[in-house]
């Protein structure tokens, strides 16, 4: 059986991940009937072939080879339901004929990186026998440029996507005849012929050991077969045509290192065979090519109607006659081009014209969801797989949680038990760096039972179950593990805070003992201050989820309230002679603190005892001691005015003192930085003391000093809003005669404002009041009379 090239086995060349090459693969195996498929793959997957006729299963998907001792140490070789390789063993299954995988054995490919020493060779070699990525000179590339071509993928859809196409045919249908349809694998081969004799293996010299393999399998089941059929890279056809002995190929493939390896199939993307991802799979565009395999027919048609619809869906105004303009005008630029179909470029510069009305936003929303996309694949339970992702697929199925590769925001209420077990799983899964979900900001409420996690399934996720299995069985279990060994291992007392913080979200009982020892010992030999303010906040974060997810924080809060402790002895002697980086970091302690110290105030008394009082007594000490650098001081100042434990008088006397003129500019400048920086800037609006005294300090600064001061100053006041710039600019240039009053003179109660609303202004927002609470329309449902506006005035105002 041969493709006209000469005598011997059926080898089918083809390009990985191709629909043209997918449809030609059926053809010539429906025209040769043979008596084994053979395909290009890892001989360990033999087993798992079988399971692609299950079916639950659906591509992309792809097979995983990792090492058992080092689950990080894998490769994948991913399977497209247009890529040829399936599309053999799917007619494999369907007419009973044997598939095997013919490829160098996983256990040297996963050895070879390690028995090298090179980590990122590694990495390089797994995507290098991942289809579509085993040469270092691009094939299609010569090709399209021997031709004519600058593009590749333009290139290949002339020759072979749309090859034999017509009018409303299904692009690059195969001939009728024998000839026909094994013609451009004889064509194919013989231009990678003339390729193999220039570039030899194409600067990847482990292709020889790889081919040398792949003729011995060949050779067995010519022996055992009669017609055997090779599905695989065209690249590698002049070399299994070659004639050689088996001595010779047995002697390339003496002494190769092993490891031992487990194969299975896991879920894939689309977005993972583009090359976008970062994974050279060979293709562009996997949502496009997907769609040239899967059109019945007029598939330009079919395409723009996708297009359409997901712009609909978008809320951009797509009708029928769009989709007319837009696949005539694709036709029209395949004909000024030469193109025997419109492709992938027709198609795109017709949307962006016609749809999208010239802009590229929309357009690469297209791209996105269409031409990439967010397909993602799905495996049947009996595959292999480790106990961890076993229990992981029970608890996904539980709590109604299926992993998807579109990326979504999903909204927990820790209430309900069914969100409060996704909440444990999520957070459990982040300390096995099993990053599935990411926490984000909640656009509701802010409180401890609301949670709002953003959810994507990448492929390489499997890998990282697989590492996290040696800490456990159970997702649990490990995570309990993985917590415990993090413990040991934290290099800092923050990170063991933070790890405390950890167990409780992932509701890890079993770990927390351990943690709270190791946070027990390291705190109390830990004598940086700047460590124990660092790891405070995190654990008084830590028992506010005790009322939420019934966790005893008993434990926890005797540790916070002795590290709170601890830092207000050490606080002050440790903000004496630092410099301005350490002032403004330590500022950042002093913040972070007062938070915690606000927050402790819901553990019971005898736990905490007075520590906010004593908080208070520290920044007092803070805040008068010249030792203090000028931004810790007056943040201290600030923080007492906030709390009400300073009354404004003291606070204007503290900052006249600060703002004399034997203090330093420099130190005057970090003094008002610390206090009316962050927020600070309504104080000096509705305060014209605190204002007049800052006006009158930076009016009488030097001119030598003055471009010292000006960065400081500017950072401080350039992260005021935009109106609170504005106010205060209007009353510094009122002057200190006229601040009282904005509009109506020194008679005005309060700062920037009237003493009285203005009742015409209020007046004409009463009719957008009334539409906006819809009193309009309950009044033409009753019939009764219109309300009195007077009811709407403390609105309007």
């Amino acid at each position: 059986m041969t493709t006209g090239a000469g005598p011997g086995p059926l080898l089918l060349g083809v390009r990985h991940h191709g629909p043209g090459s997918a449809r030609a693969v059926r053809a010539a195996l429906e025209a040769a009937r043979p008596g084994v498929v053979l395909i290009e793959g890892p001989p360990e997957a033999d087993a798992l072939i079988p399971l692609a006729a299950d079916e639950d299963m659906r591509p992309p998907v792809a097979l995983l080879a990792h090492a058992v001792d080092e689950p990080g140490r894998s490769a994948f070789w991913p399977l497209a339901e247009f890529s040829p390789e399936w599309v053999a063993i799917r007619w494999a299954m369907e007419h009973g004929v044997p598939a095997r995988f013919i490829d160098l054995p996983a256990t040297h490919t996963l050895a070879w990186g390690r028995a090298a020493g090179d980590e990122g060779e590694e990495e390089e070699e797994a995507e290098a026998h991942a289809p579509g990525a085993d040469v270092r000179i691009d094939p299609l590339g010569v090709l399209a440029e021997v031709a004519g071509y600058d593009d590749p993928e333009r290139w290949w859809e002339d020759v072979v996507e749309h090859r034999g196409a017509g009018d409303g045919d299904v692009v690059a249908q195969p001939g009728a005849g024998d000839e026909d349809v094994f013609a451009p694998f004889v064509a194919l081969e013989e231009a990678m012929g003339a390729l193999r004799e220039a570039y030899g293996s194409g600067g990847h010299d482990r292709d020889p050991v790889r081919e040398a393999y792949m003729r011995l399998q060949v050779r067995a089941a010519q022996r055992e077969f009669e017609g055997v059929a090779v599905v695989c890279g065209a690249w590698h056809v002049p070399a299994l045509r070659q004639r050689t002995t088996a001595a010779a190929d047995r002697a390339l493939l003496k002494g190769l290192p092993k490891v031992r390896t487990d194969m299975t199939w896991v879920p894939w993307t689309h977005r993972r065979l583009s090359r976008d991802s970062g994974y050279g799979a060979g293709i562009d565009s996997p949502g496009w090519y997907g769609h040239l395999f899967g059109a019945p027919d007029r598939p330009v048609e079919r395409w723009m109607t996708k297009v359409a619809g997901l712009l609909r869906a978008e809320d951009r105004l797509v009708s029928s006659a769009h989709v007319i303009e837009a696949v005539r005008l694709a036709g029209t630029l395949a004909a000024m081009r030469g193109r025997p179909l419109p492709g992938l470029s027709e198609t795109t510069d017709a949307v962006r014209a016609v749809m999208c009305e010239g802009s590229d936003v929309p357009l690469a929303l297209v791209h996105d969801r269409l031409v990439v996309g967010d397909v993602l694949g799905e495996v049947p339970r009996a595959a292999p797989a480790v106990p961890l992702q076993r229990d992981l697929d029970r608890s996904q199925r539980r709590l109604r949680l299926k992993p998807e590769a579109l990326e979504r925001e999903l909204e927990l209420d820790l209430r309900k038990e069914t969100d409060a077990g996704r909440s444990r799983l999520l957070h459990r899964l982040r300390l096995l760096r099993v990053d599935w979900g990411e926490p984000a900001a909640s656009r509701g409420s802010t409180g401890t039972f609301r949670e709002t996690w953003r959810l994507r399934w990448e492929p390489e996720l499997s890998v990282r179950v697989a590492e996290a299995g040696v800490w456990g069985t159970t997702v649990l279990a490990a995570a309990t593990g993985k917590a415990e060994a993090d413990a040991v291992a934290a290099q800092s007392l923050a990170d063991v805070t933070a790890l405390a913080e950890h167990c409780l979200l992932a509701d890890l009982p079993d770990a927390l003992p351990t943690v709270m020892r190791i946070l027990a010992d390291r705190a109390a030999l830990d004598t940086d201050v700047g460590h124990l303010a660092q790891a405070l906040p995190a654990l008084v974060r830590s028992l506010r989820y005790g009322d939420v997810r019934g966790t005893d924080t008993g434990a926890l809060a005797e540790v916070a309230a002795g590290l709170a402790r601890r830092v207000f002895v050490g606080l002050p002697p440790a903000c004496a002679g630092l410099d301005a980086d350490a002032a403004d970091e330590m500022r950042r302690h002093v913040d972070a603190v007062h938070g915690a110290v606000a927050l402790l105030g819901d553990v019971p008394a005898p736990v905490h005892g007075d520590l906010r009082g004593r908080w208070h007594r520290v920044l007092r000490v803070l805040s008068a001691r010249d030792t203090v650098p000028g931004v810790v001081r007056g943040r201290a100042v600030r923080l007492l005015l906030d709390g009400g434990e300073l009354a404004q008088d003291e606070a204007a006397r503290l900052m006249g003192l600060a703002l004399s003129p034997g203090t330093p500019p420099g130190d005057a400048a970090a003094w008002i930085e610390g206090f009316v920086g962050g927020g600070g800037g309504m104080l000096l609006v509705h305060d014209e003391r605190l204002l007049g005294l800052v006006d009158g300090w930076l009016t009488g600064v030097p001119a030598g000093a003055f471009t010292d001061v000006l960065p400081l100053l500017r950072r401080t006041f350039s992260a005021y809003e935009p109106g609170v710039r504005r106010t205060l600019g209007e009353l510094v240039r009122r002057g200190p005669g006229e601040r009282g009053s904005a509009a109506g003179g020194p008679s005005s109660g309060i700062p920037g404002f009237d003493p009285e609303p203005d009742t015409v202004r209020a007046d004409a927002v009463l009719p957008v009041v009334r539409l906006l609470l819809g009193l309009d329309a309950e009044e033409e449902k009753t019939g009764e009379g219109q309300a009195d506006d007077n009811d709407l005035v403390g609105v309007g105002t």
